[in-house]
């Protein structure tokens, strides 16, 4: 029986199962909570049911008013209003506290006018305790609450006051970051000019305000690369292409250089011979944030210099998926992947090339199956993002990745992720788990899944190991999705190209194939990316043609078995994306080129 009134609405209309209810119930008194919020918070953490989806059922409980309109049917008139009360918060004190309404997703959107005025407050959990400060942290005194979707109120956010980059604002102000260099300076600068180019700029601010406009822009990577005598280039990569965020000039790079040096953590900022890794973090937009850093030597046709290449992975834990389902597999792909990792025991691999999305997988996976009754173990080299419930080993000079992975067998683990199979050593130990009860995931560098199995069988594993051990292989690749706003349908003159890999007339003829156009919400056409994946699931039939191979592995008869099961090679992976209106064909032809 349900003890809570919202728990039993959410039940009849539909929204979760009782036995849901009933776990969630459970689990939101092992937290000490009693409240219809309490129980919404418990659904969206502990159960992964989408935000919106939860906190609107909230709001129609406790009879809140609903606003879902899109940014573009809200009038400018309203926009005005709304910028102009959050206009009103100028005191230091308000200032923050503003920062914190907008932090939690609750927007003060405009007054009421009256014999006493109303603020109308835009809410994504309109029970947040943080709205009642309202009344007391402000002049504003009476309140409608109303709930209106996440989107919603980060577009209206975005309009009317957007985030601000404090370091770049100081630059702006600044003007000038740094002075022309003498023309006759041609010899390497010392560490005292370095010093001085340092500390009469605004260079710091510069690599500040890169690290935060890096989050903000949905960045995966920072490329500092100099590009003269005097200039430097900074790109971002978004949706895995570079793109140039800020050329700049009349800066020796050496300056830059080591403004990044002093402030990482890990790295000599003298030593410019040798490759050097480092770390940072930022609380960026109330965010931990973190960095790794790689620093290589380079060359130049200034011989005399010694110029250096920084690249910057940008860690934000908040693009960790931990809903498999938000993955967005195929259908038969992503129940061959829940059968695969609904077992005991056995081998998950995922293989494709370097930033494919192989650890967002794993990841989202690997959260699927953790709970408090199992012992999960991890070996990254590095680890990158934290997982909660997971054992994570620290890789160092005292404890080598072959040393950890020996040492896994001896943890007492349930589930095991071994970040790279990389040689026979870590190919023999993912084996032996799988053999002895254990559910293992991995990656592998390999183009597709076919040739994954051959990858292992060079490394030494028996064919019959091989067979028995390895529950799935899934080979992905990442391709750009198309703006929504912006697509257009295929023109005309590509028509002849997206037929030769397998587009019909008359689907070219219903306009349902697109391409990218650009607009103001996307970057050339494209926001975001999804993947395109072959899921190689081991039949009775796959096992028994690997036992058949002596000397060598078929891999065209596992691949023409593993199609006839209903397997999507990753080309067919792709065109199913096209059809869907989610990438185009210049996408799927680069990540499947090979086929």
């Amino acid at each position: 029986m349900l003890s809570s009134k919202f728990a039993q609405y959410l039940v009849e209309n539909e929204f979760f199962t009782e036995e849901t209810m009933q776990k969630a119930e459970k689990k939101m008194k092992e937290y000490g909570g009693s409240s219809a919020s309490a129980l919404a918070r418990v659904l969206e953490i502990e159960f992964g049911a989408p935000h919106d989806m939860v906190y609107e059922a909230l709001a129609i409980h406790y009879a809140f008013p609903l606003y879902k309109k899109s940014i573009e049917e809200i009038a400018d008139k309203q926009l005005d209003a709304c910028k102009s009360v959050l206009d009103s918060m100028r005191r230091d004190s308000d200032e923050e506290f503003k920062r914190r309404l907008l932090f939690h997703k609750i927007l003060p959107f405009g007054l009421q006018k009256g014999s006493r005025d109303i603020l109308k407050v835009l809410a994504s959990d309109p029970t947040n305790q943080v709205i009642q400060e309202i009344t007391s942290r402000t002049q504003f005194k009476r309140l409608e609450i109303v709930w209106a979707p996440v989107k919603t109120i980060d577009e209206i956010i975005e309009r009317v006051a957007p985030q601000k980059n404090e370091f770049l604002q100081l630059l702006e102000e600044a003007g000038q970051v740094l002075g022309d260099l003498e023309e006759n300076k041609t010899v390497e600068l010392d560490e005292q000019e370095l010093d001085e180019e340092i500390n009469k700029s605004l260079l710091v601010n510069l690599f500040e305000g890169c690290l935060i406009e890096a989050v903000r822009k949905d960045a995966s990577d920072i490329h500092i690369i100099p590009s003269g005598k005097t200039s430097a280039d900074i790109y971002f990569r978004i949706d895995g292409k570079l793109q140039l965020w800020l050329r700049q000039e009349n800066t020796p790079p050496e300056a830059l250089m080591a403004v990044v040096k002093d402030r990482s953590t890990g790295v000599d900022r003298f030593e410019r011979d040798t490759a050097q890794d480092g770390f940072a973090q930022r609380l960026v937009d109330e965010h931990l944030i973190r960095y790794r850093i790689s620093i290589l030597p380079i060359v130049s046709q200034e011989f005399e210099r010694r110029f250096e290449s920084v690249v910057i992975r940008v860690i934000d834990d908040r693009k960790v998926i931990t809903d498999f389902r938000k993955l967005g597999f195929q259908e038969q792909a992503e129940q061959e992947f829940l059968k695969s990792i609904n077992t005991s025991k056995g081998i998950v691999i995922v293989t494709g090339p370097t930033g494919s999305g192989k650890s967002t997988t794993l990841m989202a996976a690997l959260y699927h199956v953790i709970h408090p009754g199992v012992n999960v173990l991890t070996c990254e080299d590095p680890v990158e993002y934290v997982i909660h419930g997971a054992r994570q080993l620290k890789i160092g000079h005292k404890m080598s990745f072959d040393q950890a992975v020996r040492s896994i067998l001896r943890h007492d683990p349930d589930i095991v992720m071994v970040g790279e199979i990389r040689d026979h050593t870590t190919a023999e130990t993912a084996v032996k788990l799988a053999n002895t009860g254990h559910l293992t995931f991995s990656t592998l560098h390999t183009n597709d899944a076919p040739s994954a199995i051959t990858r292992l069988y060079k490394m030494g594993i028996e064919t019959f190991l091989l067979a028995y051990s390895i529950n799935i292989i899934i080979a992905q690749r990442l391709v750009r999705r198309l703006c929504p706003h912006c697509r257009k349908p295929l023109s005309k003159e590509s028509w002849e190209a997206a037929m030769q890999i397998g587009v019909t007339q008359e689907e070219l003829e219903q306009g349902i194939i697109f391409e990218p156009v650009g607009c103001p919400k996307c970057h050339n056409g494209y926001k975001g990316r999804t993947n395109v994946a072959e899921a190689l699931y081991f039949y009775p039939e796959i096992r028994a043609e690997i036992i058949k191979s002596v000397s060598d592995i078929d891999e065209d008869r596992i691949r023409k078995i593993a199609e006839s099961k209903g397997m999507l090679s990753m080309r067919d992976s792709g065109l199913e994306r096209m059809r869907e209106g989610l990438t185009d064909l210049t996408e799927v032809l680069y990540v499947t080129s090979e086929d």
